[in-house]
């Protein structure tokens, strides 16, 4: 066969569509949010700066990310159409797992940001020109596109002779690469060293850079503004890393926990980000809720 079968959430079968419902809900909040960003970015001119650019490249990364799982998590749940081929599969899992790593950067870009906008107010411009957040971007894109070239290469060399049915809601890789006939210990290894290392470099500069600002605003007028800000932007940076690390270590080590549990969490992990991050990034804005309540 040159197709695999997702399963879906394994165990839950019988409440197939009320997790459709509240996918699918997650589905048109996220596109709903994003969009409204990307449109009023788009067409609002005053809205350049270089923190409304990386917005945007979040808004499209979300965008990316949760279209490319949820309308065949919804038909596999709703519809009973399970079959995936073998190009689409493995080009889901492409897109996916890059969407992932890009929008750890992109994070991670908004936290040197706003490091710059605070610490640095008078040299913000000049540090993060138009050139230089475009150059950002590409980084950061170049960054996950190439991460993912070579698991890309070791899973598709796999030989696939047996079972095609995948425990999985999408054809997520350690579910896939551990159909094989062969040993799958190489793209495993690479995936965790790859993930560990990217994780933890993102988030330890997060955490460093809102450190920063935290010391910097320490004891003046807008203390708690920053406080505020932080507060909401660490919460929504921790829903979309636990999630991703529980999952991708709790696959390295079987049994640990179930596998609806598992395949609940890394669903969680690419589509609450994409409906948090409208609200507490770019609505929380004064300057595009104002953009946006003019369009409409």
């Amino acid at each position: 066969s040159s197709s695999f079968i997702l399963v879906g959430v394994p165990g839950l079968e019988a409440f197939s569509t009320c997790l459709g419902i509240l996918f699918c809900s997650a589905y048109v909040l996220a596109m709903v949010g994003n969009g409204a960003v990307l449109l009023v970015l788009g067409l609002d001119r005053a809205l350049q700066a270089p923190s409304h650019r990386l917005l945007a490249m979040l808004a499209l990364t979300d965008v990316l990310m949760v279209t490319s799982v949820v309308p065949k998590m919804l038909s596999v749940l709703w519809l009973g159409s399970a079959e995936i081929g073998t190009v689409p599969c493995f080009l889901q899992m492409f897109l996916v797992h890059s969407a992932t790593a890009a929008e750890s950067g992109v994070l991670l870009a908004m936290a040197a940001d706003r490091y710059a906008a605070v610490c640095h107010p008078l040299r913000y411009h000049s540090v993060l020109s138009s050139r230089a957040t475009a150059q950002m971007g590409l980084a950061l894109v170049l960054r996950a596109v190439l991460a993912m070239v070579p698991l890309s290469g070791l899973v598709t060399a796999l030989p696939y002779c047996g079972s095609r049915v995948v425990p999985h809601s999408y054809c997520e890789h350690m579910a896939v690469a551990g159909l094989a006939c062969a040993d799958p210990g190489p793209s495993r290894l690479y995936s965790l060293a790859w993930s560990s290392l990217t994780v933890g470099m993102d988030l330890a500069l997060i955490a460093l850079s809102y450190g920063m600002i935290l010391r910097a605003v320490l004891g003046k007028e807008s203390c708690g503004k920053a406080l505020s800000t932080c507060g909401c932007h660490l919460c929504v940076v921790l829903l979309f890393y636990v999630p991703g690390i529980v999952s991708i270590y709790c696959q390295q080590f079987p049994g640990t926990v179930s596998v609806s549990a598992q395949v609940l969490l890394a669903d969680l992990y690419l589509t609450l980000p994409a409906v948090l991050n409208p609200l507490v990034y770019s609505l929380r804005s004064r300057h595009i809720r104002r953009a946006l309540l003019r369009l409409l």
